[in-house]
C-alpha cells in the first residue's frame, strides 16, 4: 500500500490570501463597505468560503446578504491564481515525494473547482491523485471524516497516511482520523494552533523529512 500524504492548501502549499484579499474587497466595495488588510483576511481563512463571508460583514457588523457567498466563490474561482504563488520548495519536494513512491491528495475547506483551478494553474495538479474539496462531501475540516474520505477516495489507509497542515482545523481532523499531522509553519496558523500536531516544520524540505520518518518505506 502506497504512503499518502494529505495536503492542506492555503496556507500550506500555496499563499493564496493576495487573490483572496482582492476578490473578498470587491465584493466589500460593491456594497460600500471598507477593506480588508492583507494580514486581516489571512486571520480569517481556513474556514470555507462561507465563514470568510460571515467573518468579514461581521468585521463590519452588518450581515452577509443572500448572494455574498455565491458572488465571492464566483469572484474567486475567475482569478483565482492572478497573485497566488507557491511556497518555496513546493514543487521540487513534492515531485521528490513522488519519486519516493507517496501519493500526494489534497484536503482543503475551498471549494473544488477553486482548488483544482488553482492547483492546474501553478502546475501541481498533475501530481495530486484526488481532491477533497470543502463541498466534495457531506462534511468538512475540522470533521475527520473529510480526511477519511478524501484518504478513501484515493485509495490510501489511515496508517499510512500523514497530514500537513498549517490551520487547526488539520491538526483536530488529523487527531480524530487517527493521522499524524505535520504542523506548517510557515502558513497562515499562530503558534498555538500547532498544539495536537506530530511534528511542526519551518518549511516544505523539512515537512517531508518528517513525513519519511514519520511513515518510513515499507521495504
Amino acid at each position: 500500500m502506497a504512503r499518502t500524504l494529505l495536503l492542506d492548501l492555503d496556507g500550506t502549499l500555496v499563499d493564496t490570501v493576495p487573490d483572496l484579499a482582492a476578490a473578498l474587497n470587491r465584493l466589500m466595495q460593491a456594497r460600500g463597505l471598507a477593506e480588508f488588510s492583507h494580514d486581516q483576511v489571512a486571520a480569517m481563512v481556513g474556514d470555507g468560503v462561507a465563514a470568510l463571508v460571515a467573518r468579514a460583514f461581521a468585521a463590519r457588523e452588518r450581515e452577509p446578504d443572500a448572494r455574498a457567498v455565491e458572488e465571492l466563490t464566483a469572484d474567486y474561482t475567475a482569478h483565482v491564481a492572478v497573485e497566488s504563488r507557491l511556497y518555496p520548495k513546493v514543487l521540487p519536494v513534492l515531485e521528490g515525494l513522488v519519486q519516493q513512491g507517496w501519493q500526494l491528495a489534497v484536503c482543503t475547506n475551498k471549494p473544488e473547482r477553486s482548488a483544482r483551478g488553482l492547483l492546474h494553474a501553478l502546475g501541481l495538479l498533475q501530481l495530486i491523485c484526488t481532491v477533497g474539496g470543502g463541498d466534495s462531501f457531506a462534511v468538512r475540516k475540522p470533521d475527520p471524516r473529510h480526511l477519511l474520505d478524501t484518504l478513501a477516495q484515493a485509495g490510501g489507509q489511515a496508517d499510512r497516511a500523514v497530514m500537513l497542515g498549517d490551520h487547526r482545523n488539520d491538526v483536530a481532523a488529523a487527531r480524530g482520523a487517527g493521522i499524524p499531522c505535520i504542523f506548517a509553519k510557515w502558513g497562515y496558523g499562530t503558534a498555538g494552533m500547532a498544539e495536537g500536531s506530530s511534528s511542526i516544520a519551518r518549511d516544505m524540505a523539512e515537512a517531508a523529512a518528517i513525513a519519511n520518518r514519520l511513515l518510513p518505506e515499507m521495504r
